[in-house]
């Protein structure tokens, strides 16, 4: 129990720095920060796999049409995710991206209710509605939908969901979804090299080990968070997942000095209270039927 707690906060303490990774690489361009993250993560996934001598799988899922599709599906959806974090950070928009993560949990749930036909409780459905009322005054407040962060939380939310029902671990499926992204990843970077635009041929040594060490900071997290969900309860995991959007939010606030004046102060808080709610109301449902 005391592992897995150590794991949860590790990684998503991990993910609410990555403002901080992404910033160091800023001059990089997003899409080419995208294939070097594709390549290197496959590398070092490999890597791990080669220690682990976990191959057997890798028969399975190949001779498995449905999977897959399933795979090349979540592969786009991270792909698109992973862009999208990437330009927002480096374009000064690490509070609203920090937004979608602390709306992803509320859109799961709405996930489960239209696609997998669960039943949601009058509590979380309050939550919901509130969360849409935090969004509308962003809106109305900023001048325009905060699509940014919908745009994070939804990707990552329909990925979760294809993960849900695919039949590999976080490694193995990361290692697929980049496999599968590798040839587009390594087209980009030889076209860029052919019109002598590739950032990573022109930049000093140390950028390019920072380049390079995409690969280990996008996949440790991950297996952080796959030991953890096997040593915790789900309900426990949830809540240190508001680690990394907290972060990430103090991060744009303190350290890249990005707006953050009342009425922008006025929906987060009540996007906050949405998820108060909503934790709330699951311990307590917990705690009901234990009882």
């Amino acid at each position: 129990m005391r592992k897995g707690m150590l794991y949860a906060a590790s990684a998503f303490f991990c993910w609410g720095l990555f403002p901080l990774y992404f910033k160091q690489l800023q001059q990089i361009p997003a899409l080419e920060m995208l294939a070097h993250r594709m390549l290197w993560s496959l590398l070092f996934v490999l890597l791990v796999l080669g220690a682990l001598r976990r191959w057997s799988w890798l028969r399975e899922v190949a001779g498995n049409r449905k999977t897959m599709l399933t795979f090349f599906c979540s592969a786009a959806l991270l792909a698109f995710n992973w862009f999208l974090y990437v330009w927002a950070v480096n374009n000064g928009h690490v509070i609203e991206s920090s937004l979608g993560y602390f709306i992803n949990p509320l859109v799961n749930v709405m996930f489960g209710f239209l696609l997998l036909k669960e039943r949601l409780r009058p509590a979380q459905w309050a939550a919901i509605g509130v969360a849409a009322c935090g969004v509308l005054w962003l809106t109305v407040q900023g001048g325009h939908l905060p699509w940014i962060a919908l745009c994070l939380a939804g990707s990552f939310a329909t990925y979760g969901l294809l993960r849900k029902t695919a039949p590999l671990g976080a490694l193995e499926g990361l290692s697929i979804e980049t496999m599968l992204m590798l040839p587009l990843a390594l087209g980009y970077l030889a076209w860029l090299s052919a019109h002598a635009q590739n950032s990573f041929m022109q930049v000093s040594a140390e950028t390019q080990i920072w380049m390079a060490l995409a690969g280990p900071i996008t996949a440790i997290p991950l297996l952080l968070f796959a030991a953890a969900a096997r040593r915790i309860p789900l309900s426990m995991l949830g809540l240190f997942q508001y680690i990394g959007p907290s972060l990430q939010l103090l991060l744009g606030i303190f350290l890249f000095h990005e707006a953050f004046n009342l009425p922008r102060f006025i929906g987060f808080a009540i996007i906050w209270s949405a998820l108060a709610l909503y934790t709330a109301e699951g311990f307590w449902h917990k705690h009901r039927s234990a009882a």
